[in-house]
């Protein structure tokens, strides 16, 4: 579907080879780390045993101190080796973002959605220039792993903007382009984590977390959650150096926070199961976050995407450590210890209302512009990746004009380019042609080249000027048994359509292939003929692909407003070759009689 660059090809290899090399480092440190935890419990068992054996008060003492030493070595060895986990995890994702672009160069399928949800017939010209779906231009533009980012790149391909809108996000997509080495972090940051668990958060915090951390809301029991470690402590030290009776006074005191946390436990839970887990979810999100906070954005589209005065990152990262530490109840003994001790639950529901009044719209927006990123960087990566499109110029005035312009879903070295260019008042253009020449495909070449235009992204092509259209097209229709609907039924519902659309928007282009399929031939060059005639008649420009060569005879009626081109054949020794070139007039040379000579009949 896609071309290989052999320079930004060459740049991937290199790149997975780096950090294939900084996986196996990380795998052999985390290896030592764990021989050494080894090591740690052994010495400790050999300490332990020295220390049952030994007579020497002197020598027991020293032991017991020396108990100490490799259970902090052993901590800190944990610690090291979490934090080496988490490099691991980004390294991977890492390798994955850059082993996804280059299986894309080489022609393969993309790693991202390929956004098969968002396809719709019913849409005035996605279907028909595939926009969504496999082998599709979103599944070539792709690289959101966010909803958020998924819908917007959604929304640009196929909705209608301004050219002060599209100008201001070539300008973004021109700017990311410019810092593409670093985007690459950014993704791997973003992907590989649970989509609907990010979307359930920031649900959590948009509507829900304000009520059920109502609960903790009351002044005394904030009041003494805040001193619970402080009588702990107490009656530990009293127990231990005072008097054995406050041992029953500790044993009453875990047995009432135990029933506390008991009847609040519905509550304690609905708020921990809408986040739990999250946290390395959030550190991920927070230094992607961070990323865009650290760069020096010059475009103004992007810098409009930054909504709060304060490094949203750290407040991420705030959450994340307040959910890092709810998530100590996933371990019944330790979630016991600390809930008897220090009503722990409650202590980290606390924390997490403070932080969702201080800080949780700020966050939710923030999540929420990654999307845009990912939406921007989606455009810039392609546009890395093909050097050779050009971004297109956009004039109010009517205007579509482009030079040796490709099909961006066909491999360049078999990609066939042609010119073309609209007369400074619309026509309707015949394009005649035989079956295979490529009629249909320069339709969805102009058609999907435009849809790349209005998104911001350059295109598949030398050069390209034009103006805002409202794109419709009328190429695959099919019936519906699900819906009792003929084919010619449908091609019906689909004129209407365009008919509605001509009328109510002045700037709609046309793009048809060989209409009215599902009727008899007279039918199908009288409905062809008016409707080609109420196109002219509303000042519509469009591209008419047809095999009906009388529908090119309506030059003569329509002089000024109607031009032919066609797509020919060249026959060699009985063979058939396309050059798949556009050339105006209508087309002399038709390639049915020879295909079916083929099978065996033949024509008079």
């Amino acid at each position: 579907m896609s071309t290989i660059n052999p320079q930004v090809n060459s740049i991937y290899t290199s790149k997975i080879d780096g950090v294939s090399e900084q996986i196996e480092q990380t795998k052999k440190l985390i290896e030592q780390l764990s021989f050494v935890r080894i090591g740690l419990f052994l010495t400790e068992i050999l300490l332990f045993v020295s220390l049952l054996n030994s007579n020497d008060d002197s020598l027991r003492t020293l032991i017991q101190v020396a108990l100490i030493i490799p259970i902090f070595i052993f901590a800190y060895v944990v610690r090291k080796q979490s934090k080496l986990d988490l490099e691991i995890d980004y390294q991977k994702q890492l390798l994955w973002v850059y082993q996804n672009e280059s299986k894309i160069l080489n022609g393969e399928e993309n790693g991202y959605d390929s956004g098969k949800k968002y396809e719709s017939e019913a849409h005035p010209y996605t279907s028909d220039l595939d926009i969504f779906g496999y082998s599709s231009l979103f599944a070539l533009l792709n690289r959101c792993s966010t909803k958020t980012g998924n819908d917007l790149l959604a929304e640009k391909l196929s909705t209608k903007t301004t050219i002060d809108q599209i100008l201001l996000r070539q300008e973004a997509v021109k700017e990311m382009t410019s810092k593409i080495e670093n985007t690459f972090d950014f993704r791997a940051n973003l992907h590989g984590h649970d989509v609907n668990k990010i979307e359930q958060i920031k649900s959590q915090l948009k509507s829900q977390l304000a009520q059920q951390l109502h609960f903790v809301s009351g002044k005394f029991l904030r009041f003494y959650v805040s001193i619970v470690p402080y009588i702990s402590i107490a009656l530990v030290i009293s127990a231990v150096f005072v008097s054995a009776a406050f041992w029953q006074l500790l044993i009453l005191f875990f047995l009432i926070h135990t029933g506390l946390n008991i009847l609040l436990n519905s509550k304690i839970n609905l708020v921990f199961y809408s986040f739990g887990g999250g946290s390395t979810l959030l550190n991920g999100y927070a230094s992607a976050i961070l990323w865009t906070e650290n760069q020096e954005w010059k475009s103004s589209y992007i810098l409009n995407l930054f909504d709060s005065k304060i490094p949203v990152s750290k407040e991420i990262k705030s959450l994340s450590k307040i959910i890092q530490n709810f998530d100590a109840r996933l371990n019944i003994v330790v979630g016991g210890i600390l809930n008897a001790l220090l009503l722990w639950d409650l202590k980290c529901c606390i924390s997490l209302d403070k932080w969702h009044k201080a800080s949780s719209n700020d966050v939710v927006s923030a999540l929420d512009h990654l999307g845009d990123f990912e939406e921007l960087i989606s455009l810039a990566t392609t546009s890395y990746n093909h050097p050779e499109w050009n971004y297109p110029v956009l004039k109010e005035e009517f205007t579509l004009k482009t030079e040796n312009v490709g099909h961006p879903l066909i491999a360049e070295n078999i990609r066939v380019s042609n010119d073309f260019e609209v007369e400074i008042k619309p026509t309707v253009d015949i394009v005649t042609g035989s079956n295979m020449a490529g009629k249909s495909t320069f339709l969805r070449t102009i058609g999907i080249n435009m849809v790349l235009a209005y998104a911001g992204s350059p295109v598949s092509a030398h050069s390209m000027s034009l103006s805002v259209f409202s794109i419709n097209t009328y190429m695959r229709i099919k019936d519906s048994l699900n819906e009792s609907t003929s084919t010619f039924k449908a091609e019906l519902n689909r004129l209407k359509m365009i008919l509605d659309n001509v009328v109510s928007d002045k700037d709609t282009f046309v793009l048809i292939d060989e209409m009215l399929r599902g009727t008899n031939s007279r039918d199908k060059y009288l409905g062809s003929k008016v409707f080609v005639e109420k196109l002219i008649a509303e000042k519509t420009p469009a591209l008419f692909a047809t095999h009906d060569l009388q529908l090119a005879d309506l030059k003569e009626d329509h002089l000024d407003t109607l031009r032919n081109f066609h797509f020919d054949i060249q026959i060699t020794k009985g063979e058939m070759r396309f050059d798949y070139k556009l050339k105006h007039g209508p087309c002399k040379t038709f390639n049915a009689a020879i295909l079916l000579k083929e099978i065996g009949l033949s024509l008079d």
